[in-house]
């Protein structure tokens, strides 16, 4: 296996194969992000894609139960190619359960539905698109490349083409005041819309060679404390209603560790989340935080 760069995947792929299909991501201008601001996006050639997947095969044999496609966007890969991969793939690796990846809102978009129904029949079984927020402003503000709309029927087109849907919200990405409730607001308002099968809450954390770090040095951007953080998060999961939603809310970035089904255990969160705000439940120390 060949990889350029550093590679990233969910953290729910950490059992996964990791196949890199794309150098970096397709819109790579996120101002919270430093993860792929070192590469140069671009589609891998196919023929070494398909090359990697016969030294995998030699290297694990049919072991290989999942694999995930990186960097940051596969779905935006010509039609033709990915169902390529997905076919050899499958072909390869007997035992192989399901493929997923990061996923695009724009890349989604360019999708037509019967495309991405063809991926998902083909074994594209989990897309992991990062919604970040809800909240149109805030969307631009940090440049996603996408508006609120335009992120609603990403999550909807995945969801309706079969798609296990998986998004992503950053707490704290708003800052401090009104504009933390409103992200919360307007993110359970879109989690309520695109009715996602799963649902992550990471917080925000300066990531280095980041617009957004830079503001934080800076004194721009004033972060959320814990307790803020906890607020926060006490609006975002009041507010979403639909259900059954398989919720996490325990990356190593987050200072509470809840996990859980949404609305079943939305109770149960809020009673956790407000003996932390008391100060009877502990949270994690800030040396202990990590992206």
């Amino acid at each position: 296996m060949r990889y350029e760069g550093r590679i990233f995947r969910p953290p729910g792929e950490w059992k996964s194969y990791l196949l890199q299909c794309t150098i970096g991501c397709s819109n790579n201008s996120c101002t919270f992000c430093g993860m792929y601001k070192d590469k140069q996006f671009r589609v891998r050639p196919l023929k070494d894609i398909l090359e990697d997947i016969d030294m995998a095969k030699a290297r694990y044999g049919n072991s290989v139960k999942r694999v995930f496609l990186c960097d940051g966007d596969a779905i935006i890969m010509r039609q033709e190619e990915l169902l390529a991969i997905l076919e050899k793939l499958y072909a390869s690796f007997p035992a192989l359960e399901k493929v997923t990846t990061y996923a695009g809102p724009r890349s989604t978009l360019a999708k037509t539905p019967e495309q991405l129904r063809q991926l998902r029949q083909a074994g594209l079984a989990r897309a992991y698109l990062g919604m970040e927020t809800g909240w149109d402003e805030l969307l631009a503000k940090v440049k996603k490349g996408v508006n609120a709309q335009q992120m609603l029927e990403a999550g909807i087109k995945l969801r309706e083409a079969g798609f296990d849907l998986w998004v992503m919200v950053i707490l704290g990405l708003a800052g401090k005041g009104e504009a933390s409730r409103t992200h919360a607001l307007e993110s359970a308002k879109m989690v309520n819309e695109m009715k996602p099968r799963h649902l992550s809450a990471l917080t925000y954390m300066p990531d280095e060679g980041s617009e957004m770090c830079d503001d934080v040095n800076a004194g721009r951007f004033q972060m959320l404390s814990p307790f803020e953080i906890m607020e926060e998060t006490r609006v975002l999961l009041e507010n979403i209603t639909v259900g059954p939603i398989h919720f996490t809310c325990d990356h190593a970035s987050n200072y509470l560790s809840l996990k859980g089904t949404i609305p079943e255990e939305t109770p149960k969160f809020l009673s956790m989340i407000d003996g932390a705000l008391s100060g009877s439940v502990r949270l994690r120390k800030e040396e202990w935080r990590g992206l």
